[in-house]
């Protein structure tokens, strides 16, 4: 203890030692005692040192502070003062003074270079993992911070050491379970800097639970009116989940998005934000456009976009939008946000143009926020994040670019002048005096044309009045007018874009723009001119526009066909030189920077030169152009007729894909039908077994009763039999009223089976008459002979029913009036026998009746046989008929074969006779020609074959 006093300044009779040389004292003590004590106060002493004297403290204690670590685990006092002295070397983070002695770069290269001492042995991180297990506050808090310091200083590599230690990562993520918030809240800092761009270790912490973790100490600090905490967990939430598409899809997954919402639940009274919650609600807004960024793979971003719209968090942002008193940035970048939550998304789109913003009376959303886009006053980022929304609304969204060119369109003009339409907005900022409104009007206009031809085609309708008493000019040529006036550079480039956004895969546009004669020459003077730095982006412009209307001219103005237009170029630009000016625009500086992402950010609005989209139009055109202007006529020519054919494709290609298409549902539909069908089928066969077995039930009944009523006659002498008999009878005269029942149901069944075959032979009729040739005839012939022999089987089919049930019904007579007999021979003397014979008298009345109902309709039935017999003997009398015709035909044939076969007979006679005049005159000596051999050979032949053909 006295060498400490000495150490620490107390009395001594010497002189006082150095500060390296304490030191160098204090760590051989460290070294080199025996009790526990005494290096436990050795390291105090080191702690209290290693501020002041960082690096003698760095270079000459760190190894003994290592193995103080190592082997006195069990002391958790000197374990702490010996961690705090490690993060007192390592850590950067120093006092004012020291930082105005020494520069920041030497402070951060000597933490670097401890980092790298500490860390080359792999067991010192491992070492202190386990030590930041422990629960004791003094181990794990000094632990968690020089862990912190570590991976702020040698990030990569200490990342590398954890992510290959066992559970080295888990054992960070307890940290932030622990219940002293000084410990969570550092743990979350450790979290921050282990995640930081290293995908693999951001996915094992996301599947450790962090995001429940996070949101739930997000949500006990109080959401966005929480404090430094707050914003922490969000800075830990984006490393997690930016660029990192897998941790994207698990936290949309675990329907973590629903729990974003009450973050944006803002009151109505907006007044004092402070500035820990705008830093909070900024980063929450940023935490929602992370997983919805534009560089996000397309089906992670929609089935993100669709999450925030069926949880209600698109619905609490724009109401952010549309409230008062927002700060101005938190405004704007709840407007990039809404932007990047509806950019291409259909239903979320749909949803934005129904807003309304809360003033009276109530305008869309669109429509105030393009006022805000237009109006020189209003902040340049605000206006920018403006023009961003209005793209994104606009993005694939065709449906939307209707509506915004159908404000401007004569039809649709609101003509009393009450509420501000949004391409009334567009065109007073295109045509306005701020360049920077220019610019931002002629941008939005062309979003809304992007990829869309029949809007293009549209606009061209467009009138505008430019002063009373002049007459009105199109919105065509009133930019070429403006663009021709020599306004300044950013109003000249936007709308330079917007006409070769307009002009490009457009036919009628480019023969609109060329029908005006001043546009071409003004475009070859300014291309032809040599300008400075800041003309060259205008003239690349030029360049392009005049590359459009030669790409998509159509050759329907005479002055201006494609080939004119290149001996034009060629003539007063050169090609060369005509080329070297269209590379001005990819070469631009600026060019570059909006090329890299869709939204529009610049420093300042002289920087405003480009728009993303655009950037991809240039890309695409550029190289088709640039083979145009070298291309010959005839090469024009074949590439039009390639273009021709290719459409002529597409439109079989699309008819057919209409076909199939139509086919498809058809087919489904008739599958649809097959399986009803199949499913009644299936009901009414089961619905006929279970009539089947319930015939034969009834069936097996009556014979039961039966063979009662056989015993009860046997024994009809005694009371109680006569009594159970009488009840039997009952019985007995019921089961016969269902038999006849049922055989009235059988006897309907056979009505409508005669219908049915009534109705086969109406339709057989016109079958057989509609007879066209002899072979029609003939199998129409047979088919009705063998429809008519059916029909007669099944006649006889029915006869034979019809005798059978009538057998039936007398049998059912004979069987009741036997019933009736027995009923009459029992004993008078039965209290009930009156009632008895009553009911019986009934019954028979009614079977007499229901009798002769079934006779009526056995009559019905024979008269409707009759009728089908009428039928069938008008048919046999047709094909009698028909084959009366064709014997006639066949006679009328055979005849003109014989007329066939003379005709032959006298050619062949006649071939003789010629054949032997011929030679009677070369025996006389007169010269035959071969030619006429030839002729005569070619006649005979040509006469065969027409007899052939007549034959045929």
């Amino acid at each position: 203890m006295n060498f400490l006093r000495g150490v620490m300044g107390g009395p001594s009779a010497g002189p006082q030692p150095s500060g390296a040389e304490t030191i160098q004292k204090l760590c051989d003590r460290v070294a080199s005692s025996t009790l526990l004590d005494d290096r436990r106060d050795a390291v105090r002493a080191l702690k209290s040192l290693s501020k002041k004297y960082r690096l003698e403290v760095g270079i000459q204690a760190m190894e003994h502070l290592v193995r103080v670590l190592q082997t006195d685990r069990s002391d958790s006092e000197i374990i702490g003062y010996a961690l705090d002295t490690l993060y007192n070397v390592i850590s950067n983070d120093l006092e004012e003074e020291e930082q105005e002695e020494n520069s920041p770069k030497q402070v951060d290269d000597l933490g670097s270079q401890f980092t790298e001492i500490f860390i080359k042995q792999q067991e010192n991180v491992t070492l202190l993992l386990t030590l930041v297990e422990e629960f004791d506050f003094h181990v794990r808090w000094p632990g968690v911070k020089l862990l912190t310091s570590l991976l702020k200083q040698q990030g990569p590599q200490v990342q590398q050491i954890i992510l290959v230690s066992p559970m080295g990562v888990s054992r960070l993520m307890d940290l932030l379970a622990d219940s002293r918030e000084v410990i969570r809240n550092d743990g979350v800092l450790l979290l921050q800097q282990l995640t930081k761009s290293n995908a693999a270790i951001q996915k094992i912490v996301a599947f450790e639970n962090a995001f429940e973790r996070l949101l739930d100490i997000i949500t006990e600090e109080g959401n966005s009116d929480g404090g430094i905490v707050v914003e922490d967990c969000l800075l830990l939430l984006q490393n997690l989940l930016k660029n990192n598409n897998s941790n994207q899809n698990f936290f949309k997954e675990g329907s973590y998005i629903q729990r974003m919402k009450p973050w944006f639940e803002v009151g109505d009274d907006n007044c004092g934000w402070s500035a820990q919650k705008v830093t909070n609600l900024h980063l929450m807004l940023q935490l929602v456009r992370v997983l919805v960024s534009p560089t996000n793979p397309p089906g992670a971003t929609s089935s993100c976009q669709k999450a925030m719209f069926h949880c209600g968090l698109l619905q609490q942002l724009c109401t952010i939008l549309m409230a008062t008193g927002v700060p101005a940035d938190i405004l704007t970048e709840t407007i990039n946000t809404v932007s990047e939550v509806i950019r291409g998304c259909q239903m979320n789109q749909d949803y934005f143009a129904s807003v309304n913003a809360p003033s009276n009376p109530p305008r869309p959303a669109i429509v105030v926020l393009l006022m805000s886009m237009v109006n020189e006053r209003q902040p340049f980022v605000l206006r920018c994040a403006v023009l961003y929304c209005f793209q994104c609304f606009l993005y694939k969204n065709q449906k939307g670019q209707g509506e915004i060119v159908s404000t401007l369109l004569p039809s649709t003009i609101d003509a009393t002048g009450n509420s501000v339409s949004a391409g009334q907005l567009l065109c007073g900022g295109l045509f306005s005096t701020d360049s920077l409104s220019n610019w931002c009007a002629a941008v939005a206009l062309a979003h809304a044309l992007q990829e869309n031809a029949t809007l293009k085609e549209q606009l061209l309708r467009v009138q505008l009045a430019t002063s009373i008493g002049n007459p009105p000019v199109s919105l065509l040529q009133q930019c070429t007018n403006i663009l021709s006036q020599g306004s300044k550079v950013q109003t000249r480039v936007g709308l330079l874009m917007l006409l070769c956004t307009w002009l490009s895969n457009c036919s009628i546009a480019v023969t609109h723009f060329l029908h005006n004669p001043a546009n071409i020459p003004f475009l070859t003077g300014q291309i032809a001119e040599n300008l400075g730095e800041e003309e060259q982006l205008v003239q690349g412009l030029c360049a392009l526009l005049l590359g459009i209307s030669i790409y998509y001219n159509d050759n329907s103005l005479e002055n201006y066909r494609k080939e004119k237009l290149k001996q034009l170029i060629e003539k007063r630009i050169g090609r060369e030189n005509f080329i070297e000016k269209l590379g001005f625009i990819s070469k631009h500086e600026l060019y570059s920077r909006a090329a890299q992402k869709p939204q529009p950010s610049f420093s300042s609005p002289d920087h405003m030169m480009f728009d993303h989209e655009f950037t991809k139009l240039v890309k695409e055109l550029e190289g088709v152009i640039s083979k145009a202007i070298y291309k010959s006529s005839e090469e024009d020519k074949k590439e039009e007729e390639v273009k021709k054919t290719l459409e002529q494709h597409d439109n079989i290609v699309t008819h057919y894909k209409k076909v199939i298409r139509e086919q498809d549902q058809e087919l489904e539909e008739l599958k649809q039908q097959v399986n009803t069908l199949k499913s009644q089928n299936e009901q009414l066969q089961t619905t006929v077994t279970q009539q089947v077995s319930q015939i034969q039930q009834h069936k097996d009944q009556y014979n039961l009763l039966k063979v009662q009523l056989g015993k009860d006659n046997q024994h009809h002498n005694s009371h109680s039999d006569t009594v159970q008999m009488n009840g039997i009878q009952v019985e007995e005269v019921s089961k016969l009223k269902e038999e006849l029942e049922e055989w009235k149901n059988k006897h309907e069944l056979l009505q409508g089976q005669l219908r049915e075959k009534d109705s086969l032979i109406e339709k057989l009729k016109p079958l057989q008459l509609e007879t066209g040739t002899e072979q029609s005839s003939q199998t129409s012939k047979s088919s009705g002979l063998e429809h008519n022999n059916e029909l007669q089987k099944e006649l006889e089919m029915l006869r034979t029913q019809i005798q059978l049930q009538s057998a039936e019904i007398t049998k059912l007579q004979a069987e009741n009036q036997k019933l009736q007999v027995m009923n009459t021979s029992a004993d008078p003397a039965l209290g009930d026998s009156s009632a008895t014979a009553a009911k019986n008298l009934e019954l028979e009345g009614r079977l007499v009746q229901e009798v002769k109902d079934l006779k009526n309709e056995v009559k019905a039935l024979s008269e409707e046989k009759a009728s089908l017999k009428q039928h069938l003997d008008s048919s046999n009398s047709t094909v009698a008929i028909l084959q009366d015709e064709k014997s006639k035909l066949q006679q009328e044939v055979a005849e003109s074969k014989k007329e066939q076969d003379d005709l032959l007979v006298l050619l062949a006679d006649q071939d003789q006779k010629l054949s032997a005049l011929k030679n009677k005159l070369k025996d006389l000596g007169v010269p035959v020609e071969d030619e006429d051999d030839i002729e005569s050979g070619d006649q005979a032949d040509e006469d065969e074959d027409g007899d052939e053909e007549e034959q045929d």
